[in-house]
């Protein structure tokens, strides 16, 4: 699948693998999230992905795009059969050794996404999770699309749990009355190439990153995203939208149900986050 991807693409994704690799250290020193205990990792999930996920002990599920597998750890505590897969090194050396301190068994490999077929060779999937930052990364939804279809054995699930497009669109404006102010300052839709970012330092607390301080990301619509899920064959089966984030991104956000937060209830009430279930055909060869 990856070879449907340029070599200038290919070169912006070496980029950010590189980048990754450094964030990594940082973001394992960082309270933000939580791998020391200080943190739950079951609160990086909603309640509500456990009713769209249903049981799942003994499913065979595999992260796409993993990091240090914080919510992989949990997945496998839930009773799965869990692989996490990541472009980065040191994410993936990371999120072994906080498995095994977990006390779980998770297979984890390096590879990027977009070559996931031939990374996990003949392993099938019932389900496919991503998200939390994931389809950013993503330079083109339909490749990717057609890799977890592939993943997927009939009847296999994706469950994509993603920061909601509005969210990245929004820009706070210099504070008028003391009030910080969210207007639309970014794109919501694709100008169809990447948007080069200044990374010297991570959305995490700690220190800046001194070589790979540049990554790529590309905006992507929910009608985007739906559009790829459907033309790689799958059938959409539920999509929600919530105005709750994992971590509280602005200091005005409120504590909110599941340990998760939201806006003030005097601002206006918005999307933040989105998910969605698409399921391949039991009827489907693969």
């Amino acid at each position: 699948m990856g070879r449907e991807l340029d070599a200038d693409v290919r070169a912006l994704i070496s980029a950010n693998e590189a980048n990754w690799d450094e964030r990594t250290p940082i973001h394992v020193a960082s309270g933000f999230y939580g791998v020391d205990g200080s943190r739950d990792p079951e609160q990086w999930f909603a309640d509500f992905e456990w009713t769209d996920l249903g049981e799942l002990t003994g499913r065979d599920v595999v992260h796409l795009q993993c990091h240090l597998g914080t919510e992989t750890v949990v997945l496998a505590r839930r009773g799965a059969r869990v692989t996490g897969l990541d472009i980065s090194e040191a994410s993936v050396r990371e999120a072994r050794r906080l498995a095994r301190e977990a006390g779980v068994d998770v297979t984890y490999v390096k590879a990027d996404v977009h070559d996931a077929v031939e990374a996990l060779g003949r392993a099938r999937f019932d389900v496919v999770y991503t998200g939390k930052g994931a389809v950013c990364y993503l330079p083109d939804l339909s490749v990717w699309a057609k890799v977890v279809a592939d993943l997927l054995r009939p009847g296999g699930a994706l469950y994509v749990v993603e920061f909601h497009p509005l969210l990245n669109a929004l820009g706070v404006v210099p504070p008028s009355n003391g009030r910080d102010e969210l207007l639309i300052r970014n794109d919501y839709l694709s100008r169809g190439h990447a948007v080069e970012r200044d990374a010297t330092y991570t959305y995490t607390d700690g220190p800046a990153l001194t070589s790979a301080t540049v990554s790529y990301e590309w905006m992507h619509g929910i009608g985007e995203l739906t559009t790829a899920v459907v033309d790689a064959g799958l059938r959409i089966e539920r999509l929600r939208e919530t105005d709750r984030l994992p971590w509280p991104r602005r200091p005005s956000m409120q504590p909110a149900e599941g340990g998760w937060f939201r806006l003030p209830q005097t601002e206006p009430r918005i999307p933040l986050m989105y998910a969605l279930l698409a399921r391949k055909p039991v009827n489907t060869q693969g």
